[in-house]
């Protein structure tokens, strides 16, 4: 059943039309393609429209959609070969972040992103996409990997922020995020993050300090959530569309500031209306950036990887 959000509700009832009639025709024997047909035109030129002039806050909706591909359906449709490596090596096995190696387009690569989960009880697992030390620490651990034995890393980024809760606070949750983005800017191997979803705060920022950040077309990326920035300048979640507004999350606000690289463009009504071209159209961004990088010297990769965050700072002062 699919899932409409709240600007969709023209294009539900559209489509609702639609599998009515489709339900008489197989029920009946009766030919109402042609109606069909007319409908579904229909409901072309509406996706269109509306995912033609999406507002901030929608986009945040749109890329908290259930149905995006997440970080395994990527795994299981692109990479061969492929291998999870579990564990910090200090404290445990974070579900959030998951990583590995594998071949992609016959690359060898390390792979690592954040897993949502599907279901219910997987996202309850996954807590969400919200990872606790031991996830930042994994992730570190696989870029080390990657680094010692030349591999590039491609790190996918879909995730509300890291995990404020006591015990992953207790167990350093800053100082593990601080120590992932000193591990990204240090290796010396081409670095490839794309944001497919959320991308929320620091927990999304440590795996993405990339030689190439990209964004698909209806991700967001940001500082903090929308709610989280209405509560502390309103004080009150309920001013969030302002508040995405302001914090210029969307994919053409961050290009336009240079602070990604490239936008992955969606199919007609969002990522989750089809997950395969979306899947495929990221796995071919990746490779073709990563065969820019490949040839270049590690030791230039790192400087122009630090050179490229350190000049942000300069632009914004």
């Amino acid at each position: 059943m699919t899932h409409y959000l709240d600007f969709e509700k023209p294009i539900a009832e559209l489509e609702g039309k639609i599998e009515e009639l489709r339900r008489l025709t197989s029920d009946a024997g009766v030919n109402i393609a042609e109606e069909v047909g007319k409908l579904q035109s229909k409901v072309d030129k509406q996706l269109r429209t509306a995912y033609g002039r999406l507002t901030a806050w929608q986009k945040v909706q749109v890329a908290r959609h259930p149905e995006r591909p997440h970080f395994l359906d990527y795994v299981n449709t692109l990479v061969e070969e492929w291998t999870p490596l579990a564990g910090d090596r200090l404290f445990g096995d974070d579900q959030a972040i998951v990583g590995g190696l594998g071949r992609l387009s016959g690359y060898s690569c390390v792979i690592l992103g954040h897993e949502k989960g599907a279901e219910t009880e997987e996202r309850v697992k996954r807590n969400f996409g919200m990872a606790r030390p031991e996830g930042y620490r994994k992730a570190q651990r696989l870029m080390k990997l990657a680094d010692r034995f030349r591999l590039p890393v491609v790190a996918l980024v879909d995730t509300p922020g890291a995990y404020p809760g006591i015990d992953a606070e207790a167990r350093g949750q800053a100082e593990a995020i601080a120590r992932c983005l000193e591990v990204c800017l240090a290796i010396r191997v081409p670095f490839v993050a794309v944001i497919v979803g959320e991308g929320g705060s620091g927990g999304a920022i440590a795996i993405a300090a990339a030689n190439r950040v990209l964004m698909l077309e209806h991700s967001t990326y940001s500082v903090i959530s929308p709610e989280g920035c209405a509560s502390i300048l309103w004080r009150s979640a309920e001013q969030a569309k302002e508040a995405a507004e302001a914090l210029r999350l969307t994919a053409q606000d961050l290009q336009r500031l240079g602070v990604i690289d490239g936008i992955i463009p969606e199919p007609i009504g969002g990522a989750h209306r089809d997950c395969a071209r979306t899947i495929q159209a990221v796995g071919e961004a990746v490779v073709r950036n990563l065969r820019e990088l490949m040839g270049q010297d590690g030791a230039v990769l790192r400087s122009r990887r630090r050179e490229k965050f350190l000049e942000m700072g300069r632009q914004s002062l």
